[in-house]
């Protein structure tokens, strides 16, 4: 398998845009410091300003399940979906680059 990636779609509850946007940060800190290095992107619709993408790349399979299994990774996803109505979080491998 290439690298893989995580991507997700979230739909934040409105007016809490900013909110997410700080604990999505601190998340993402959060995992840099429990030594997660990849590196990760947040997109906002511009057209759909409660709709969210978040992705990024990662050296192996076995680095996003050590990353979702560290003790704390789900307190830190509860605190974002305490703003947030649904999301779809996936788990991906490129399988064609033009």
């Amino acid at each position: 398998m290439d690298e893989p990636y995580t991507h997700t779609t979230w739909h934040v509850r409105p007016e809490q845009q900013e909110a997410f946007v700080d604990r999505w940060r601190a998340w993402v800190q959060w995992s840099h410091r429990e030594g997660f290095r990849a590196r990760a992107t947040l997109l906002r619709d511009v057209e759909h300003p409660q709709t969210f993408i978040s992705f990024g790349p990662w050296e192996t399979l076995d680095a996003v399940r050590n990353w979702r299994a560290l003790p704390g990774y789900h307190d830190r996803v509860r605190s974002l979906l305490e703003v947030v109505e649904s999301w779809e979080p996936r788990t991906l491998e490129r399988v064609a680059e033009a």
